[in-house]
């Protein structure tokens, strides 16, 4: 869903951004206002470091669109803890851009709202047609059995990455392959003073990633089969508490990432404080902040036991970024000829490497630049072992409120609190009584 999500989800629900449909919102050049058929407007996800770094790199493929086609294109950056409201604000005022990326997540909550043209095959084939597409990109695009609300455009994975000079002067010879294992290493490492994984515990969205592949992995879900919550399941409750048990009673995550929403787990990482951090395609992130790529290597997110797989041998969920366009937009031409340029061979080479992604474009995923041993981990994890967070309609008010949940069970952590298991039940009924009715 994000990107390198650059700052955390600022999800809110779905009741709370319609009423607040008056504030902010949309550029009122684009969508149902945009008149000029040379001119669109484009909402980029914060994929890179800074806001800036992704200007810098995407203006020059607006540029380059501009000269082939003669559309302009408007580009604002939104940071993710403002997207989705922005996005929500802009579905019910009408005052949205033309193009837009979204987290992946939420296609399917996008869908329900109708704002969000339908990829049929007509206009699918505008862009070269759905088969280019990998199919675990495209399981995040939309509700099942309905055409999808967007295309993908950048695919991640979850990753466990290590310093490696911390684990040689642990006397660690290899990434831990099972959570028992890392906690294991983690003793190793917090004996010589390093501090051993970090975590965002106040990131709604993180916190969600994370459970959800700790509940596969315990052969649970939080919704049934036709889509109702299902949050106090044993599977579910286990899998919360074993992962807020990480900083609870394993001592594994320093007590102070509970305040954590803004990627310092990322910084802690890069500045060899931390040994370990589970993210998603994190090197250009690390990059940025002047990390060697030597320095660091990256393997499979631990299971339970034996490999990565599916079932309960799942440890990613499938991340990435969409791209969609407003319904309204009065340039359908434009809009679908900048997807497909976007979409294109040469771009989603140009832009994956920019911000460390996978190509979802099957033939762009062969070139030399993402088949780096890194890389090679993140795309068999997408391949074999990552699966799609649910395509519900309420998937955002499932982030915003098991999200918080989960940040309030660390910040019981962090406080010395009790985490229990009726404590963990109690969070997440809660949670599940905040869901809208179906």
């Amino acid at each position: 869903m994000r990107s390198i999500r650059a700052a955390a989800v600022g999800a809110v629900t779905m009741s709370l951004a319609l009423a607040a449909s008056a504030c902010g919102g949309g550029s009122s050049t684009g969508g149902g206002s945009n008149d000029s058929p040379k001119t669109l407007t484009y909402w980029a996800s914060n994929q890179g470091a800074s806001v800036e770094i992704d200007k810098k790199v995407l203006q020059p493929e607006l540029d380059k669109f501009e000269k082939q086609t003669g559309i302009k294109v408007k580009l604002e950056v939104v940071p993710w803890n403002d997207l989705l409201n922005r996005i929500l604000t802009a579905t019910t005022s009408g005052q949205g851009p033309d193009v837009l990326n979204i987290g992946n997540t939420w296609s399917a909550s996008l869908q329900a709202t109708g704002a969000l043209l339908p990829w049929d095959a007509k206009n699918f084939a505008k862009i070269g047609g759905k088969d280019r597409f990998v199919d675990s990109a495209l399981g995040s695009t939309g509700a099942p059995g309905k055409d999808p609300a967007a295309v993908p455009l950048y695919s991640m994975a979850y990753g466990l990455y290590y310093n490696k000079k911390i684990f040689a002067d642990a006397g660690i010879a290899k990434p831990p392959a099972t959570w028992a294992e890392l906690i294991a290493d983690g003793k190793k490492i917090q004996a010589k003073g390093k501090q051993v994984i970090g975590a965002e515990g106040s990131s709604l969205n993180e916190n969600v990633h994370h459970v959800f592949v700790f509940a596969k992995q315990h052969g649970a879900d939080f919704f049934t089969s036709d889509g109702k919550p299902d949050f106090t399941s044993d599977g579910v409750v286990a899998a919360v508490k074993q992962y807020v048990d990480l900083m609870a009673k394993d001592k594994v995550i320093p007590a102070g990432n509970a305040e954590y929403a803004q990627n310092q787990s990322v910084s802690d990482f890069a500045k060899g404080k931390t040994a370990m951090l589970l993210w998603q395609t994190a090197s250009a992130n690390l990059k940025s902040q002047g990390m060697s790529q030597d320095a660091y290597g990256v393997a499979p997110v631990p299971v339970q036991s034996g490999t990565p797989g599916t079932g309960t041998q799942v440890n990613s969920m499938v991340a990435g970024v969409n791209v969609a366009v407003f319904k309204n937009t009065h340039n359908l031409d434009g809009a679908t000829r900048f997807v497909k340029f976007l979409t294109s061979d040469d771009e989603q080479k140009i832009l994956n490497k920019a911000f460390s992604s996978i190509p979802p474009v099957k033939t762009a995923q062969s070139d030399p630049a993402f088949n780096t041993p890194d890389n090679a981990v993140l795309k068999n994890t997408l391949a074999t072992s990552a699966a799609a967070l649910p395509q519900v309609p309420s998937e955002s008010q499932f982030e915003t409120t098991v999200g918080t949940a989960v940040k309030e069970l660390f910040a019981d952590a962090a406080a010395g609190r009790a985490v229990t298991t009726d404590s963990v039940k109690a969070k997440l009924l809660k949670a599940q009584q905040q869901m809208p009715a179906k």
